[in-house]
């Protein structure tokens, strides 16, 4: 009897085997994600680095940050997160010129949710860089030492990466996460914000599993 219900148990679960195998993954490459062909370099060293492509004007990417906000108190020590402003037209360059120079100073911490929230829940209405470099007063630069900053050479040459990158990396809105220079998705692909976490950690363990010795 114990010998014939053994070989019971044996047999279905050589049935169930093949199916675990073989079920598929949640994600998908081609519809939830998309390879970056060719991959682009990154600029993170030994870490996976991870860019969200972003506007501040975008109220896409506000919906996205609390989301963001909760995945990177998660986030594993191999990784490098960093927002990516994108600047592929006049109005989008001004905004992007704000965050670098914010970075430059030492600001962005500080400022980089109120700036998201004085757009899109406050609505004040920042036409040009001077309205924006006033706005940023409050965080203890003058308005002259940000503008200096927002023109400044090493703005220029983040500005520029920009225009560069965004192209190569196959983005055509925004928000659009990439992920080590291989791998994009946006919102809608991933399924909706509660799946942009999830997601990023399954294309950091691909990049993380392709570390390895023989992988």
């Amino acid at each position: 009897m114990r010998v014939a219900i053994a070989a019971f148990f044996a047999l279905a679960l050589a049935f169930m085997l093949p199916a675990c195998a073989q079920s598929p993954e949640k994600f998908q490459a081609g519809q939830h994600y998309f390879a970056i062909d060719p991959v682009q370099p990154t600029s993170s060293g030994d870490k996976i680095e991870v860019l969200e492509v972003f506007m501040y004007t975008c109220p896409h990417c506000y919906d996205l940050e609390p989301y963001l906000t909760g995945w990177k108190k998660t986030k594993a020590a191999d990784v490098a997160y960093s927002p990516f402003p994108a600047a592929w037209n006049e109005p989008a360059e001004a905004f992007a010129r704000a965050f670098y120079a914010a970075e430059t100073l030492n600001i962005l911490a500080a400022s980089h949710d109120k700036f998201f929230a004085a757009i899109h829940k406050d609505h004040i209405p920042f036409r040009t860089l001077d309205d924006i470099a006033q706005w940023y007063t409050q965080f203890g630069v003058t308005k002259e030492a940000f503008l200096g900053a927002a023109q400044s050479f090493a703005v220029n040459t983040k500005i520029n990466r920009s225009k560069s990158m965004v192209p190569r990396w196959g983005v055509e809105g925004t928000p659009t996460v990439v992920v080590n220079g291989k791998w994009r998705f946006d919102v809608r692909s991933a399924g909706g914000h509660q799946n942009v976490g999830p997601l990023i950690d399954f294309l950091v363990a691909k990049e993380r599993a392709a570390k390895k010795p023989g992988a």
